[in-house]
């Protein structure tokens, strides 16, 4: 993700204005937030991607609108499972995206991603605030800033001191979904560069590593065939889903700046998503479990085609080898492991 904000930072300093998209939502039955992002140049060339498909499509066409009013617009979509499909969205339904006219020509645009792009650098956790006002009495149709932990902004806020001191104060407890404040729209998006962690098991140990992970810069995922386990009042930092089945995954839009963790309820839930997870493109693919069952499971992927080699790149049995026993103390070894192959990688890029 920071070489998407580098490069519209590049196209601001070019002086090329363009329309931000970002995937929201506030339907059970779509992502929670994908945080899927696409700049449309003026030519409807694309940086960035919010999922392909009709989907997409649909969003560089309502772009055409944002870039003759200049004033965002939050345009619904209703994906079918067959829609779905053919994007990164995990699952059909109803969701928004949020299209934002990105002005070169307001030195604040240019200020608020140039800081974006060095906080995801320093790994800090600061929140990128955008407020939507579409009151015919509104103060400004569209409001965008950084907010860093230390309190200091980039960009600028003109508003309900109420609502700035808030976001100041706890912007990581407020949703992205889109909360209404005083018939404003706002949405809050962590700025985060340690990577997408998925992790396939809401259970105890899930539960424990998605709290450590989020701690040290990874944005979790958590997804579970349960919903007592898979929600949000388990997992409030993460994006949650709740799976039909382990058997049957969705193509989740996994790239190599993703990280798999399984640590699902059985032996047959973790095949299922170790074959599922071998065929993407995920930097680090680890499995919790005995040698064991390891070789057993690795000797039946063989059969299905699997190379060795690839199967030999995850780690299994998950985590550094410190003694864990405890669901925490598993959590402290796996997220361990999840910070050395990060480094690993930040070393080879």
């Amino acid at each position: 993700m920071i070489s998407f904000y580098r490069d519209i930072v590049a196209l601001l300093e070019s002086g090329q204005s363009f329309v931000l998209a970002t995937v929201i939502s506030e339907s059970g039955s779509a992502p929670r937030s994908a945080g899927a992002k696409m700049a449309v140049k003026t030519d409807g060339s694309i940086l960035g991607t919010v999922g392909g498909g009709k989907l997409e499509a649909a969003a560089i066409e309502r772009a055409k609108e944002v870039f003759n009013t200049r004033r965002p617009v939050i345009h619904p979509f209703n994906l079918t499972a067959r829609d779905a499909a053919g994007t990164d969205m995990i699952c059909g339904g109803v969701g928004e995206i949020l299209l934002d006219y990105i002005d070169a020509g307001d030195a604040d645009n240019l200020a608020v991603f140039r800081a974006v792009a060095e906080e995801m650098a320093a790994r800090t956790r600061a929140h990128l605030v955008m407020v939507v006002d579409n009151r015919p009495d509104g103060v400004k149709p569209r409001q965008l800033c950084l907010i860093r932990p230390d309190g200091t902004m980039a960009g600028k806020f003109t508003g309900d001191e109420l609502l700035l001191n808030k976001l100041k104060a706890g912007a990581a407890r407020i949703s992205i979904h889109g909360d209404a404040y005083q018939g404003m729209r706002f949405f809050v998006e962590p700025v985060l560069t340690g990577g997408k962690l998925y992790i396939f098991g809401g259970g105890h140990v899930g539960r424990e590593i998605a709290v450590m992970a989020d701690r040290v810069g990874f944005m979790t995922v958590v997804l579970d065939d349960r919903a007592e386990f898979a929600n949000p009042e388990r997992f409030p930092n993460s994006e949650v889903h709740v799976l039909e089945t382990f058997d049957k995954l969705p193509h989740l839009g996994i790239d190599n700046e993703s990280y798999i963790v399984i640590v699902t309820r059985g032996h047959l839930n973790d095949g299922a998503v170790l074959e599922y997870a071998l065929k993407t493109d995920a930097y680090y693919i680890g499995m919790i479990g005995s040698r064991t069952k390891r070789d057993l499971l690795y000797k039946s992927l063989e059969k299905k085609g699997f190379a060795r080699e690839a199967l030999e790149a995850v780690h299994a049995p998950i985590g550094l080898k410190i003694g864990a026993e405890t669901p925490a103390e598993i959590a402290v070894s796996v997220v361990a492991e999840l910070i050395q192959e990060r480094a690993k990688k930040d070393r080879a890029d």
